[in-house]
This record gives structure tokens, sequence and C-alpha cells, in this order.
């Protein structure tokens, strides 16, 4: 299969490791942040199973970044979040919520301090380059606001170490979770943190020359070949089991970081004032009229991920929908994510999700539904 074997457009970019995608078996793409992500390397259980149990290597250009740079880079940054930055580190990750002036989610992005006064904001799929640089206008603060030449993979599962450990040095072990490191492998500038949309033990490798994408590709395969690296992308299946969110799906520009249980990353008694302070304060002290839960469906396993919110309903009565789910082989259950009305989030409801014209029982349970406490992730 070669690149002219799909309807691809000019007005949609390319990411740098688009041809090595093809060439080691990308069958289908997306598109994302107005770029084009391979989305299908074959099963998406093989993915997962894949994941899991040795490693895979996902092409992510798609988490564009946004560059804040100048002497007024972390009040600009700690403007545009509820997260208190204050104790962030030069060299530290902070996953972060971009809120507008209502209190919704415009972006749940990670947050990279790579400088004193340099940020990148590694961004879910919305505009916030566009956001920022008009939020800036409205400013006095001494900000320049780009987008980089910066392209990032995801190197995730248990090998993911070694396969890095073999690639630039046995220190990489070194590097903990939500830190960064800059590396030059072989004259190749790279930045990478030890992050990742998996749940499981992962870095992002973020590549600061598109023109050496397909290179950069090659190196780590041919690395990881000995540790049964495969090429693969982001699995909805590990996602969906660690409670991982995902933008446009399990949450959007009207919905705010209490509804989600995200709390911890408001800070409304910090000194300083941020985009939708005011909005979140009100919320808080209201109330939210529905929260994100786990739910376990029943029945056959899901034959793939939803395409569309299904209804959820107590008594007949519509009280919320399912915003993902996925049939997990290693839990053997349907898992969803669902967003209710607050008086039916307790653990245990029985609800009815309507499932292409059916209905299905479902029971609330805790989540994420595996490896509660992240140590997959931060062993």
């Amino acid at each position: 299969m070669s690149p002219d074997d799909f309807g691809f457009g000019t007005q949609i970019r390319k990411s740098p490791f688009f041809e090595s995608t093809i060439k080691w078996g990308a069958k289908d793409f997306s598109v994302y942040n107005h770029m084009y992500i391979p989305r299908d390397f074959g099963s998406p259980e093989k993915n997962f199973w894949n994941l899991i149990e040795t490693a895979v290597l996902c092409d992510v250009a798609v988490e564009r970044q946004v560059q804040i740079t100048g002497k007024d880079a972390s009040k600009f940054i700690q403007l545009l979040t509820p997260r208190n930055l204050s104790n962030m580190a030069v060299g530290q990750c902070k996953y972060i919520l971009i809120t507008n002036s209502d209190g919704g989610i415009i972006n749940d992005p990670i947050l990279l301090r790579l400088e004193e006064n340099k940020y990148w904001i590694s961004l879910a799929d919305s505009d916030v380059l566009l956001w920022a640089q008009g939020v800036a206008v409205n400013t006095n603060f001494n900000v320049k606001i780009c987008e980089p030449d910066v392209s990032p993979l995801q190197l995730q599962g248990p090998r993911s170490q070694d396969i890095l450990a073999k690639l630039i040095g046995e220190d990489i072990r070194d590097l903990k979770y939500y830190w960064l490191r800059k590396v030059n492998l072989q004259g190749i500038e790279l930045i990478i943190s030890r992050t990742g949309w998996s749940s499981e033990l992962g870095y992002e490798i973020y590549l600061q020359d598109n023109s050496r994408g397909n290179e950069l590709w090659e190196m780590i395969m041919s690395a990881g070949n000995c540790f049964g690296l495969k090429p693969g992308h982001t699995s909805t299946i590990r996602r969906i089991e660690g409670g991982m969110l995902s933008y446009h799906a399990d949450m959007d520009i009207n919905t705010n970081p209490f509804e989600l249980g995200l709390d911890r990353l408001v800070d409304l008694n910090g000194p300083y004032n941020f985009i939708g302070k005011t909005a979140l304060e009100h919320i808080k002290q209201s109330g939210v009229t529905r929260k994100q839960v786990g739910l376990i469906i029943d029945g056959e396993p899901l034959l793939r991920p939803n395409t569309k919110f299904w209804p959820v309903s107590i008594d007949e009565k519509k009280i919320g929908k399912v915003t993902s789910a996925v049939y997990s082989p290693r839990l053997e259950k349907n898992l969803a994510l669902a967003m209710v009305e607050t008086k039916y989030d307790d653990i245990g409801r029985t609800f009815k999700v309507e499932i292409q014209g059916q209905l299905r029982d479902a029971q609330t349970t805790k989540k994420p539904f595996y490896d509660p406490d992240k140590k997959l992730t931060k062993s």
C-alpha cells in the first residue's frame, strides 16, 4: 500500500512519520488537530495485547504544541489554567485543563516546562493556538506564542524503557514520571518525557526537525525489534480501562472540571486569577447537576467502540449518556464512561443503555477499571 492508495487532501497536514506508518502497515487514518493520524494497524485487540505485553510505537504528531516564551510566560500560562503551577519546576510536566470564562473545558493538554521562560502545551483536539493568541492580545503580558516544529511519537508498554535504554543510554531509566529530558540522538534533537496516553509505562519522544521523521521512526523500530516492538496506535481499550478521557467524547467546551471529578486540577484559593475562576467558584458553591461515572454494560462483547452517544435511562427516563465504551478482552467486560444526573451517580446503580435500538443493563462501578493506583505508569 502506498500514500496514493488513500484519499488525502492538501488541506490536512501529514506528519513527519507519515510514510513510515504506511510502510509499517497503517491501513486507515482519521483527522485530529487538522492532521492525519493512523488509526488502524490491523486488529485493535492485537494492538492492545502488543501494548500491554511488549511495546508499541505510535505516530501522535497530531498532538500539536503551542509554545509560550517570554519573561511573562509563567504568568500567562497560569492565566489559562485553573491548576496551581507555582511549584512547577523546569523539566517537569503537568496535566492541566484550559478553561473558558464559563468554566468550560477548552482542552486537557500536558504542559511541559522546558526552560525558565519556555513552555509547550501538548494538545488534545482543539484550537488552543488561536485561543492563546487571542487571550494574549487582550493582556499586557510579554509573551510570544507560536506553533514550533515539534512532532511527538509515543513509545508505550512494559518494554518501552528497555528500548529507550538501548537507543539512548541506560540513564533514561532515571527519568521520573511526568518529567522530561533533552536528548541528542545521532544529531537529532529530541525532548523525551515520561508521559503518554496509554495508562502503561511509556514515553513521548518530541522530534524538533520534521525532515528527520522517517529516520527517527526506523531507528526506534530497529532498537525495539529484539524487545517485540510493534507499530501501533493509541488503544481505546487501554485508555478506557485506565479511565483516561478523550476530548470531544468524554468532555467538551460545555463540560466543567467538577463534572469529571477533576477537582484536584482546580485551585480556587490561590492568589492568582485565571480565566473561568468566577464561573468555577459559582459552580463549586452551587454544585453540579451531572457527574461522570464508570459503567459495566451486560451482554455480549461490544464489537467495536461506540461511534455515537448512547442514551442512559432509569425507569424509562433518560438521565444521561454513554460517552466512551469498549469491550476489554483482559477483563472480559464491556466498559464505559458515562455522564449521568448526580442523583443517580452512586456505585452499584443499575441503568438501561440503548445500543442500536436495543436495551442492555448496566451498573455503575469505580473507575479506573484497571490499575487504579497507576502502578504501571509510575513503575
